[in-house]
């Protein structure tokens, strides 16, 4: 039976410069292999009362929210969850059945899942579990940036047990330097997490400035990029025998997460 156009659902990614939209081919894909009567729009806004326009259109059942409007959405929104009010940004909106707008982060879920998996650390979750397993009390993370991403790891490695450190390029009181980063200081951290845009297509050369010869096959590096799939970042890592997991994973959970905030599951 054909499914009339007034049955549609409509979904869309809010965010400034997205032509490449991970978001998009990734739903699109999903509405075409699981036949679902929807459609995924990218809502490029070069200001922040675009947005506000974008939020005001009703017909809209859900958003993902990306750089750099995670923080600047948030005024607009009628609920936060607890999760997204902790981490200070959203990523994920619904529309509720009255028309409410509710804001949420699965950033972290995302990220918290795709490291596991990178581990090899199993869980029972089928990634369906939004509390997430105390399964890193033995680790110690390295956190390479201090933008809207890092916070969403922060919070997921804090929760899953893990001891963190921080580490900017200006010295603040709760962070590390790069200029700090010695040997004792990169061997006590088993994962280095690069939340940094450095080596991002098209400036695949970049990398953070870290002292990779003191990389064991202890550690892991994960880069929150994805594109390229094998980043600078990851190669140097490769090269000392540490295992590498870029961000595809990460993306491709998160908007599982966001599928199920919009369905109710």
């Amino acid at each position: 039976m054909e499914i009339k156009p007034e049955a549609m659902r409509k979904f869309g990614l809010i965010g400034k410069d997205i032509d490449y939209s991970f978001s998009r081919t990734y739903f699109a894909k999903k509405f075409d292999v699981e036949k679902i009567a929807a459609t995924y729009e990218n809502f490029d806004c070069s200001h922040i009362a675009a947005v506000r326009q974008v939020l005001n259109d009703t017909t809209i059942t859900g958003y993902n929210v990306t750089i750099p409007y995670k923080q600047d959405v948030i005024p607009f929104l009628d609920y936060i969850d607890p999760d997204a009010q902790v981490i200070g940004a959203v990523n994920t909106i619904k529309r509720t059945s009255d028309g409410k707008l509710e804001g949420y982060n699965t950033d972290f879920l995302g990220f918290a899942y795709a490291l596991l998996n990178a581990l090899d650390i199993n869980t029972s979750s089928s990634f369906k579990e939004k509390k997430l397993p105390l399964l890193l009390e033995d680790y110690k993370a390295m956190v390479l940036g201090t933008g809207g991403a890092s916070k969403a790891v922060m919070y997921a490695l804090k929760k899953m047990g893990a001891s963190c450190i921080s580490i900017s390029r200006k010295r603040k009181n709760d962070t590390y330097t790069y200029n700090d980063l010695d040997e004792d200081l990169m061997r006590s951290c088993n994962i280095i997490i690069n939340t940094t845009p450095l080596g991002t297509f098209p400036t695949v050369e970049a990398a953070p400035e870290i002292p990779y010869t003191y990389l064991t096959t202890r550690h892991i590096l994960f880069d929150l990029v994805y594109n390229p799939d094998k980043t600078r970042f990851m190669q140097y890592g490769m090269t000392q025998g540490a295992k590498v997991s870029n961000g595809l994973a990460m993306l491709e959970l998160q908007a599982h997460f966001a599928w199920d905030i919009w369905n109710d599951l």
